[in-house]
């Protein structure tokens, strides 16, 4: 069983109010019952999960634009030999 995101603090609690689509709420509220798990558990779960694949998203955003910045002054040419270059180290056998 995979293991869930980790949730910051989870003795630092606020309560908020969210408004959420029915079709949503029924899921999550499925998976605490499957879970056996509360319905806040399965929510904040949720969002730490999209917030990490958010980061996640935002740092390779950041890192393919830093490449495409680099190589800007590349001709044609330049860039079709880089194409080719491999930059990791074949697997040992």
């Amino acid at each position: 069983m995979p293991q869930s995101p980790r949730v910051s603090n989870p003795l630092k609690r606020r309560r908020t109010t969210l408004t959420l689509p029915v079709d949503l709420l029924k899921q999550a509220q499925r998976i605490a019952r499957r879970r056996e798990l509360n319905l806040t558990t399965v929510i904040a779960e949720a969002v730490s999960e999209g917030l990490r694949v958010y980061a996640a998203t935002k740092r390779s955003e950041e890192v393919f634009n830093g490449y495409r910045k680099a190589l800007t002054g590349f001709s044609k040419d330049e860039m079709a030999i880089l194409d080719g270059v491999i930059l990791e180290l074949p697997a040992r056998r």
